[in-house]
Order: structure tokens, then C-alpha cells, then sequence
């Protein structure tokens, strides 16, 4: 059973016999002395799609919900789902596009070592993994002799995100993003 202060965004737990994912976690520490760090955790119901707010103390303890994790591979976007498939057993699940919601900036066609959750046979969030292979598409012309320098100029990749990036890059080169923090990493 995790505690509150060990909750990230993207966990899963049990409330009142439903399953809840961690949407925004907001640590306030009191002032005085004695009192307990709060932890303001918002929650969105995975089955009803509502969202509950709860503050708790570090030392107060959640349900861990029962599912199972499962490395998809991403396959295509339509207009109203992202679809994965297994690897293993090559079953297709879909989520809808407010459930990616973020996470779209880091799937590419073909992204591959996506963790899927799954509960009863369905498909009911996703985590990224650490960072991702992404292409720039748009970004100022390279400037020669520029890898000294530590100046950064913004790119557009293919997904749409806008990173920054060091000065000598420049289009069509393939470049690794960390999904935590959106920042440029390394070339790939």
C-alpha cells in the first residue's frame, strides 16, 4: 500500500472500490512547527472520467488497485483514440484522446516500450518511457562553429512539441526529448 508522499502522477489506486489515476499532486508545507506536510492530490475516476481532490497527510496510506502492466508498442492516432498493440500477444487497445492528453507529444508512429496498464482486459492509461527518439521538422537554419557555445534556439518536432535545442542542429535530424521534463537530452 503506497502512501501519500509516495505518490506520483500516473499512479493507480483503489478509493471506495474504484479505480483512480493521479492526475496533479501539490505539496504544501505548513508554517508551524509541528504540523504535517500536505500533499493536495487530484484524482480522475478511470471508469466515470470525474475528478476528485483529496488532501492528505505523507503518513496516510491508499489501496493500490489491482491491474497489470503490459510494453505496447504505439500504432496510429485517429480522430478520437490512440491505438497500441501488445507485442506479445498482438491484441490492439485503444485510449481515448483526453486520456493520452500530454503524453501525445511523445508518440510518435511506431514508439515502442510504452507501459500499458491494463484492468480487466482493457486498456486504462499509459507511462512513457524515460526519454524518446523524435525528429525536428521546423527549426532556425544550423550556425557553423556554434558547438562551443551553450545558446539554445527553439525546435518543432513531429509531434507537434517545441523543445529547445542547441544552436548547431538543424532539420531532419533525430534527437532524444526526456518525457519528464520536456528538455533536449542528446542527438540519437
Amino acid at each position: 500500500m503506497p502512501k501519500a508522499s509516495d505518490l506520483k502522477k500516473g499512479a493507480i489506486v483503489e478509493i471506495n472500490e474504484q479505480l483512480y489515476m493521479t492526475r496533479k499532486v501539490d505539496v504544501r508545507s505548513p508554517s508551524s512547527r509541528g504540523s504535517n506536510t500536505l500533499y493536495k492530490i487530484t484524482f480522475m475516476n478511470i471508469q466515470k472520467k470525474q475528478k476528485m481532490e483529496q488532501t492528505l497527510t505523507g503518513t496516510d496510506f491508499l489501496k493500490e488497485a489491482d491491474y497489470m502492466r503490459r510494453r505496447l508498442q504505439f500504432l496510429y492516432k485517429d480522430d478520437q483514440f490512440y491505438t497500441f498493440m501488445d507485442g506479445e500477444d498482438y491484441n490492439q487497445y485503444t485510449l481515448s484522446i483526453e486520456d493520452v492528453d500530454e503524453a501525445a507529444h511523445y508518440l510518435p508512429d511506431g514508439q515502442e516500450d510504452v507501459l500499458g496498464m491494463l484492468y480487466d482486459g482493457n486498456l486504462i492509461g499509459i507511462e512513457l518511457p524515460a526519454s524518446v527518439t523524435l525528429k525536428i521538422i521546423e527549426t532556425a537554419p544550423a550556425i557553423k562553429g556554434a558547438s562551443a557555445s551553450a545558446r539554445t534556439k527553439p525546435a518543432i518536432l513531429e509531434t507537434g512539441l517545441v523543445v529547445q535545442v542547441p544552436e548547431y542542429l538543424s532539420e531532419q535530424e533525430i534527437i532524444k526529448v526526456n518525457t519528464t521534463t520536456a528538455k533536449f537530452t542528446s542527438r540519437a
